[in-house]
């Protein structure tokens, strides 16, 4: 076992992981044997590369690590792990000649090789392969063979760190540690112990004496640990649930959450207030999404300087801010042949059936709703026999059934679809989003019978968005025209 100190040190570096440092220290202990093969298994983002890489760090016994990652193949794979002993053991102050290792072609030479690295010595080496079930171009036997060389080869043990447990190894009696992945409030309490500040540049000493450095920690903590709360039920439980997505997400979003602080709109501790005035950060999924190139709406022209720091950083302040800009409609990257279909689905609701023909018939000639020039006279005498009507993207959309929808899609599109555009299961996923609705029909029935009838659940605005998009304009092909 690990003394209490070291002990100590590895379980506050790595919150929450009590249990398996635990079994990690009895496992592998710079005094006593440890197992030829154990097998950490978790998903990704649990920790598991992290705690058994400091633990034998700070247990002080020689370790090298491969990571499947950085190997091309499996002749890489076999070669880098014979450089990486070689040079575990050069820093641990051996001297050993690398001539007679330069090609490591197969599994028996790999082991052939590691037994006369490790034949003359008298202390432990531990061996890990990092994410080993990712392996490219891995031959079957890989595995099987990496986890007997434990027994083969004295004083080494071997650390397979994969997903999920492996397929069998062939070999009875093999410890396996699980890393779980961690919960709501294991996430919070680790991210909360190390909170970002509130103020880049802290407030002036002079202008305000009270409010100290210790002060000023407290509010951040404080506030850090309610936004994390916040973030992780409107956002990262459904979309980060792991902890680097979830810190991702965190960070990204409190610089703007705090900026009412900074200028001085609201205290510190006007968290209840902060949330209904920063609310929009909640509603949309920019902070979720990873970008190499970020939004020029997040960017600070070159002219503008930064906010001041805050006027009262205790007290709890009156002032609203002003309203925050329209923000323009979401569109989403929907795939090619998706977005024609959902733009046949509106079209197929909101026009009546006998407007087919002239719309959508391959040899009609697609007037696209060209309307008729009428003259003063014509239109002063038919005035009184003509009346308003609502446009019909204001109105309620109508069922429609499935052979209609896909009539549509083909007309609106000029070349043939390959057979590799499923359709049919480009449907069922729309209808599984709730952007078709089936209307009728008994329940468990087969969602893609030719006889049930559809209606789209979206709106003009987006499904408009959405046609331009793919240089469509939905309106020319709407009964009756829209306006802009």
């Amino acid at each position: 076992m690990l003394p209490d100190e070291l002990l100590e040190q590895l379980l506050q570096l790595y919150p929450c992981r009590d249990v398996q440092v635990r079994h990690l220290a009895a496992l592998f202990s710079p005094a006593l044997p440890s197992p030829p093969l154990v097998v950490v298994h978790g998903l990704p983002c649990t920790g598991k590369s992290s705690v058994v890489t400091f633990h034998l760090d700070l247990s002080r016994i020689t370790h090298a690590v491969i990571s499947s990652r950085e190997c091309i193949t499996g002749r890489h794979l076999l070669e880098r792990t014979v450089s990486a002993c070689l040079d575990s053991l050069e820093a641990a102050g051996d001297e050993i000649d690398r001539r007679p290792y330069a090609r490591t072609e197969n599994l028996s030479t790999l082991a052939v090789n590691l037994q006369k690295i490790l034949e003359e010595r008298a202390d432990k080496f531990v061996l890990v392969f990092d994410g080993i079930d990712g392996q490219r171009e891995a031959p079957p036997t890989l595995l099987p063979a990496l986890a007997r060389f434990g027994e083969m080869i004295p004083n080494l043990s071997i650390i397979f760190i994969t997903t999920i447990p492996p397929s069998p190894l062939h070999k009875p009696g093999v410890p396996h540690l699980h890393f779980p992945t961690y919960n709501r409030q294991e996430l919070i309490t680790i991210l909360a112990a190390s909170p970002p500040k509130i103020f880049l540049n802290p407030p002036s000493e002079e202008q305000y004496p009270d409010y100290t450095p210790d002060l000023a920690a407290e509010d951040d903590a404080w506030l850090w640990n309610r936004f994390l709360t916040a973030v992780w039920d409107s956002l990262s439980k459904h979309t980060g649930r792991d902890l680097v997505s979830f810190r991702n997400t965190s960070h990204r979003l409190w610089r703007e959450f705090v900026a009412p602080i900074v200028d001085g709109t609201f205290g510190t501790r006007d968290f209840s207030r902060l949330m209904v005035n920063r609310r929009h950060l909640f509603q949309t999924e920019d902070a979720v999404l990873d970008r190499i190139i970020s939004q020029a709406s997040n960017s600070v022209p070159s002219g503008t300087t930064a906010p001041s720091a805050l006027s009262t950083p205790r007290r709890t302040q009156t002032t609203l801010s002003t309203p925050a800009a329209k923000r323009k409609t979401i569109q989403h990257a929907l795939p090619y042949y998706t977005t024609y279909l959902l733009i046949a689905a509106y079209l197929a609701s909101y026009n009546p059936s006998r407007t087919d023909t002239t719309y959508f018939m391959q040899h009609s000639d697609k007037r696209k709703n060209k309307r008729k020039v009428h003259t003063h006279a014509s239109t002063c005498g038919s005035a009184r026999s003509k009346h308003r009507r609502i446009p019909r993207h204001l109105l309620t959309p109508s069922p429609f059934p499935l052979d209609r929808l896909l009539a549509i899609f083909r007309s609106l599109l000029d070349g043939p679809v390959p057979q590799v555009a499923d359709i049919y299961t480009q449907i069922a996923t729309l209808a599984s989003m709730r952007l078709l609705v089936r209307v009728g029909g008994s329940v468990g029935a087969d969602p893609l019978d030719a006889g049930a009838r559809w209606r789209v659940a979206f709106g003009w605005e987006w499904v408009r968005g959405l046609g331009r998009s793919v240089g469509v304009e939905v309106g020319e092909y709407l009964v009756g025209g829209v306006d802009g």
